[in-house]
């Protein structure tokens, strides 16, 4: 594939994506989400007349009878949608650290306006054409998993969040995740589901991921309390001394078990001593058990039961785990 390097002042791109002439999104691109420090970062490179990465562009369509044509941003989205919002004054841009546009003195405005900016254009292409340039500019490995693909487009409050939750010392202590799961951030992707789910209540599998990384982009204004209430959560199971095989330490058992001790003692406001949660947890784990021999008449064990067999990341699977250990918390109430 042959290809042209060239430069264009970048006036020049911000005129053609005003009058519609540069499509910075094409259908087939993921919207990339950079946090207000990034983008800012990203404008004080350009103010200060510093190089960044050349973008790629390819011809779009052609009006035979005028012979005006529009070009696709391939690559280069986030940072040329960035310098638009600087320029127009968008509200979707917050600046902290650089003066607006409109404030700026007429040189830096003339520099701003002048910077060139390198262009690779691919020429005329055909759209499977154009997405395998950008699946291969775009990928680093072929091989990602979901929660790999969201570390890679999101850096902000949320996931800076979930990144330090994963390394409560209560994972480590209960070797909760293996060197592997850790490498290809299932301790994240185990914690984001947490706290999402405490949040939102429970959903399916990882679908709800991609929309609260990107609402809580910028600022994540639980991240005080929820990081206290879901500390005091931790401390409470490790608290109970529950044994090394218990199945508490399960993936899909402990999910259920943080939320629901955290709806049963932050959202609903009961007390639990550890050695309450110690008998009530073993007692109701060894029910489950026997309702895998089909050996109990409890409704409640033999629906958690049912919801770790399969699919046990769906929504269904999940709201049955919580609603049967729920009900065991109940119990206790009604016996104090």
């Amino acid at each position: 594939m042959k290809t042209s390097a060239t430069n264009r002042r970048l006036r020049v791109l911000l005129t053609d994506i005003r009058e519609e002439k540069l499509i910075p999104r094409p259908e087939f691109q993921r919207r990339l989400v950079w946090t207000n420090r990034h983008k800012e970062s990203f404008i004080q490179t350009v103010l200060l007349g510093l190089p960044f990465p050349e973008i790629y562009i390819a011809s779009g369509e052609v009006d035979t009878t005028t012979g005006e044509g529009k070009e696709m941003l391939v690559d280069g989205q986030q940072r040329i949608t960035t310098l638009s919002q600087f320029f127009t004054g968008s509200e979707d841009l917050k600046l902290k650290e650089i003066a607006p546009y409109v404030d700026l003195p007429v040189d830096a405005k003339k520099s701003f306006l002048e910077y060139e900016v390198v262009i690779r254009d691919l020429g005329s292409k055909n759209i499977e054409e154009i997405k395998d340039v950008f699946r291969r500019i775009n990928s680093t490995k072929y091989s990602l998993n979901a929660m790999e693909i969201h570390n890679a487009r999101f850096d902000g409050a949320l996931k800076q969040f979930v990144d330090e939750l994963s390394r409560s010392a209560f994972f480590d202590n209960n070797r909760v995740f293996g060197t592997t799961e850790i490498r290809r951030m299932g301790d994240v992707t185990f914690c984001l589901t947490v706290v999402i789910t405490t949040l939102a209540g429970y959903f399916n599998r990882d679908s709800l991921f991609e929309e609260f990384l990107e609402k809580y982009n910028d600022e994540f204004e639980h991240s005080v309390d929820l990081k206290e209430e879901l500390q005091s959560v931790f401390d409470l199971i490790e608290h109970a001394r529950l044994g090394p095989n218990s199945r508490a330490w399960r993936k899909a058992d402990l999910l259920t078990l943080i939320v629901e001790l955290y709806h049963f003692t932050v959202r609903r406001s009961h007390a639990i001593s550890p050695e309450q949660l110690k008998a009530c947890l073993e007692s109701f784990y060894q029910d489950v058990g026997k309702a895998a021999e089909g050996d109990t008449e409890d409704a409640d064990a033999a629906s958690y039961h049912k919801a770790t067999l399969q699919a046990t990341a769906d929504k269904s699977s999940r709201v049955r785990r919580g609603e049967a250990l729920q009900a065991q918390f109940n119990k206790l109430l009604a016996i104090d």
